[in-house]
């Protein structure tokens, strides 16, 4: 049997190189098209192949599965399905889209019914967020943050290099790329001033992350073994988690982040399978001193993602302002899973989990404008000769990431967000 991820595969549609849609990847995500309702989609190349029209049509009479699964507003009845299925059903659509195949390359009718231009569609959440956790896996952004803002000497607070740090965050807020936000508002205070002060952020910064999405639920005091975690995760978004700064500042003494976080994370709208990724497994940072028992994994449980932050002025052009990769987190995601599940929280399909800032040891790999910039005090230059401290209203912020192989890449889209003045 040829596996999904083969390079050696090729689509009976054309598909530039570039492409991060080639058939070794087939992301599923939620899309609405003229004449389609939200449903469930593969991207292949510049389509989108309809799953829901595919079941109609018996494509998928030999996976135990209700073919109406597909015409669905979010992924999760889908991803509840388990792993056996989501694999079952990736193989089957490589298999219909590759060169030798004929089963819908044969008929043009069909293809006009199942493909649709990515272009003509509109991307929707690719799932029903349940529960929403941001951790704090860079060791490079902690140190980074705790040099600002604390001793430089010892940046790291006492716990991080024993616990993969996290807090429960807003899911209601989370946002599909391409939903414009608005500058927060909230209480902040000049050191300098007697009282707090109410309005807008003047600190408005983004967070360069990678996000995991469970697929399978775990009963009230039941764990997960971080080499048990495979079983658990459906696949990846990007995600950036928008913060300010300012507001963070005053308010996160003792509780930690609140209002300053909540208003909004942006995610991109594929989600990028495990199975796709699974060429792209590395080794992370070591661990010393040595990770606790229910923290300790075998084999690679790192990936080689690369990661790309753009600014673009309103009217400008893009910039490109920072390059990283996701197997810098010190903290993997299969640990950030068992930490989540080993108190007993149980886990629930369509939950995600945000890496934390993903920073490099060079400037431009720094995540966040509060590294790129040292806190305000080296401002970026952008190509329209305007500086950046932060972000700006009218400011687009563009992440886009890819694993690439052999020829092959596996890559996520982008997440796109415009931000627009405070109301």
């Amino acid at each position: 049997m040829i596996r999904a991820n083969d390079p050696s595969l090729h689509s009976w549609i054309e598909i530039d190189a570039k492409s991060d849609f080639p058939i070794q990847n087939l992301p599923f995500g939620i899309f609405r098209a003229p004449n389609r309702d939200p449903r469930v989609g593969v991207a292949i190349g510049e389509y989108i192949l309809d799953l829901c029209e595919l079941g109609r049509r018996d494509f998928f009479e030999l996976i135990d599965l209700d073919p109406n699964v597909f015409h669905r507003p979010y992924l999760n009845d889908f991803i509840a399905l388990g792993k056996p299925i989501w694999r079952a059903v990736r193989n089957r659509v490589s298999e219909l889209l590759r060169n030798d195949n004929d089963e819908i390359s044969g008929n043009s009718n069909l293809i006009r019914a199942v493909l649709v231009k990515q272009s003509d569609a509109e991307m929707l959440m690719p799932v029903k967020v349940g529960n929403y956790t941001d951790f704090y896996s860079s060791i490079e952004h902690a140190t980074n943050v705790g040099t600002m803002f604390r001793d430089p000497k010892n940046a790291l607070l006492p716990n991080w290099k024993h616990i993969p740090i996290g807090y429960h965050g807003r899911a209601s807020s989370i946002v599909v790329s391409g939903t414009d936000i608005y500058r927060p508002k909230g209480q902040t205070k000049a050191p300098d001033a007697e009282a707090p002060t109410f309005g807008p952020t003047r600190l408005l910064d983004f967070e360069l992350e990678v996000a995991f999405i469970t697929g399978r639920e775990t009963e009230l005091g039941e764990s997960i073994s971080p080499n048990e975690a495979d079983d658990y995760i459906f696949g990846l978004v990007l995600f950036n988690d928008w913060s300010a700064r300012d507001i963070q500042t005053w308010e996160y003494v003792p509780l930690g982040p609140f209002l300053a976080k909540s208003f909004a994370s942006s995610v991109s709208p594929w989600v990028v399978t495990l199975d796709a990724l699974e060429p792209f497994r590395v080794k992370g940072p070591v661990q010393n001193p040595r990770p606790l028992p229910y923290l300790e994994f075998t084999g690679n449980r790192n990936y080689d993602i690369k990661l790309e932050v753009l600014l673009q002025p309103e009217g400008g052009q893009e910039n490109s302002i920072c390059h990283s990769n996701y197997r810098y987190v010190y903290w993997n995601m299969y640990q950030q899973l068992a930490h989540q599940s080993s108190n007993g929280c149980n886990i629930q399909v369509g939950d995600m989990y945000a890496s934390g800032t993903i920073s490099g040891s060079e400037k431009d790999s720094y995540g966040s404008m509060l590294e790129l910039t040292w806190r305000g005090s080296n401002p970026l230059i952008l190509s329209d000769g305007t500086e950046r401290k932060f972000i700006n209203d009218g400011d687009t912020v563009i992440m886009r990431g890819h694993a690439e192989r052999n020829s092959i890449r596996i890559g996520f889209g982008e997440v796109r967000t415009k931000v627009l003045p405070a109301v």
